[in-house]
């Protein structure tokens, strides 16, 4: 297993280790079929495997491991049937979310948004796909911020651990210029005034993943299941 990011051993340990084996999955560090094993990773943050044991828990009520009897714990395998859900979902919420901004977008938002994509470009000539998704969500959250409706974010995070997992790995795959683009023409149906073309941005935004998707499983059946 790769090393993993410490953790502050002066606050309750559980949580931490759940977000640092959380985060490497969702980036693909620790790959779909990859086993977990409570002693090294106890080790290697220098704990009990207690704490160690209840993020396991954690991480298979999510959906991101299985715990196989007389095995051991594995990382799950991607679910197509859940990436789809995600992402039918975000687009119903996102786009009613857009048009809400789109009423109230102030110059303010629209700089802030702008320097979003600045960032985001500047990720791509690093090429930092890791840092380009947590731009991407971080572009996403103001968007609902903006709209009045900060907890819908949160609602949407819980949802879409599939989808993050397979976002990784096209930004990896894919040229992520088109996915900027799509954010530029967000930002400037909502410069505009203009609700409908807003939306309509964000929606052809969020439907890119349909056409990633077939490319992805072709190319990486054995990450994938159903």
């Amino acid at each position: 297993m790769s090393e993993l990011q410490a953790i502050d051993l002066t606050v309750s340990a559980a949580p931490q280790v759940y977000e640092r084996l959380r985060q490497a999955i969702l980036r693909g560090t620790l790959a779909p079929g990859d086993r977990l094993s409570e002693s090294e990773v106890a080790r290697q943050f220098g704990i009990s495997r207690q704490p160690v044991r209840e993020a396991f828990i954690h991480l298979a009520s999510d959906g991101l491991a299985e715990v196989r009897p007389q095995r051991g714990t594995y990382i799950r395998k991607i679910s197509i049937s859940a990436v789809l859900s995600a992402r039918l979902i975000r687009e119903a919420v996102e786009g009613d979310l857009i048009r809400i901004v789109a009423g109230n977008a102030d110059a303010e938002l629209l700089r802030r948004l702008d320097e979003e994509i600045r960032r985001q470009r500047l990720a791509l000539e690093a090429g930092d796909s890791d840092l380009f998704v947590e731009l991407d969500d971080r572009f996403h959250r103001m968007l609902a911020d903006a709209a009045g409706h900060e907890s819908v974010w949160t609602v949407l995070e819980g949802l879409k651990s599939q989808m993050n997992r397979l976002r990784h790995i096209t930004a990896k795959a894919f040229d992520i210029r088109k996915l900027i683009e799509q954010h530029v023409e967000i930002v400037d149906g909502l410069r505009a005034g203009d609700a409908t073309r807003a939306e309509q941005a964000m929606r052809r935004h969020l439907n890119q993943l349909l056409d990633d998707l077939p490319e992805v499983t072709r190319d990486r059946p054995e990450l994938f299941i159903p």
